[in-house]
């Protein structure tokens, strides 16, 4: 794998910037006359004459940022970004790839090259294609640490099909939980302020070192847009390559944050953690979690009562949904046991449970 200490040797010296994000397009919706925008060497050349730090950024990441182009016999397909991450794979969205029949990249010097999808799981929304050849560049590296809130971040990408774009914002949040395939959810996430367009899907969220803090996925508007970071990338990816596909942990249980109303109606004290609302018959929490088992109205809502709070996983304390998606995501693997503490019935209680496999999509 090649490596990137020239990068950083060149960015840590440097001290700010900014990020960007988007999602991903259809062929031939791109934002000027048809067929593909913008030229990423212009733009190299262009950025060449500034002294700008993003200007230092840009040159540092860019050539290691491609253009994916996916065809599928329906005629449907789309397009947007991913990055090399060593010799022959790059990291992009599974909602890019997904549907297509043929898949092309592009390098900023280089015209398009067949690729092969070698992975892909719909619940982290990442992808891995394989290229046979790549060009002379260093692929980008993962930080090696979580971001804080206001670090300065850069988005590299292909927004409408404007090869070589680059954007900044900061770090506007990180442990964000994003909607997934059945209603599942991607534990994690890092939110960015920066806006978000379609074609930069799959590009990198990156640090003014140029370190990789997560893969641009989706973007609602009104500057909050979320990247899969960078623990979770690096857990799913190197399965993706392995093996094709990535197995999830899973408990079998519906879930609900514990708010004021929910833990008035289960004398709740303190009011937090993840309630356990529902248990799926057969699932690995079945006979030792407990779901709800009645219900109380308060202000004309009904409210769900009876339901285990766990309170900690393992040494973790989850006071949050997000806390306990995160751990899951991050900390466990299929088959593992793992202690829960539960509120149950005013009391706690620590209970053993084996985790299993998310079932496919």
């Amino acid at each position: 794998m090649k490596q990137s200490l020239t990068r950083r040797a060149m960015l840590g010296a440097l001290g700010t910037a900014v990020a960007a994000t988007a999602g991903c397009q259809s062929p031939g919706t791109d934002s000027t006359s048809g067929g593909d925008t913008g030229d990423q060497s212009g733009s190299a050349d262009a950025l060449a004459q500034s002294d700008s730090v993003y200007t230092d950024v840009y040159r540092a990441v860019a050539d290691a940022v491609v253009s994916i182009r996916v065809y599928a016999e329906d005629a449907r397909g789309g397009q947007g970004s991913g990055f090399l991450i060593d010799d022959e794979h790059i990291v992009t969205n599974e909602h890019v790839v997904a549907g297509g029949d043929e898949y092309y990249v592009r390098f900023a010097d280089t015209g398009w090259r067949s690729a092969s999808v070698v992975g892909a799981d719909v619940y982290s929304d990442l992808a891995v294609l394989r290229v046979g050849a790549t060009p002379d560049v260093t692929p980008l590296s993962f930080a090696e640490t979580e971001p804080t809130v206001g670090t300065e971040v850069v988005a590299i990408g292909n927004p409408f099909g404007l090869s070589g774009s680059v954007s900044a914002g900061i770090v506007s949040g990180v442990d964000r939980t994003l909607q997934s395939a059945n209603n599942f959810s991607i534990a994690d996430a890092v939110q960015t302020d920066a806006p978000v367009n379609p074609g930069n899907s799959g590009g990198p969220l990156v640090t003014l070192d140029g370190d990789v803090l997560g893969v641009i996925n989706s973007g609602g508007g009104d500057n909050v847009a979320f990247a899969i970071s960078a623990p979770l990338t690096q857990r799913v990816v190197p399965s993706l390559i392995q093996t094709g596909d990535y197995d999830h942990s899973y408990m079998g249980v519906g879930l609900r944050g514990v708010s004021p109303r929910l833990a008035e109606a289960n004398d709740l004290d303190p009011a937090s953690g993840v309630y356990i609302d529902s248990i799926l018959e057969g699932g690995p929490a079945a006979g030792v979690l407990q779901g709800s088992d009645g219900e109380t109205m308060i202000s004309g809502a009904a409210i769900p009562t009876g339901g285990d709070v766990v309170r900690q996983m393992g040494d973790t304390p989850t006071p949050t949904r997000q806390a306990l998606g995160s751990f899951l995501a991050l900390e466990t693997s299929p088959g593992e046991t793992v202690d829960v503490l539960v509120e149950r019935d005013g009391a706690q209680e620590t209970v053993a449970l084996t985790l299993g496999t998310r079932p496919e999509p």
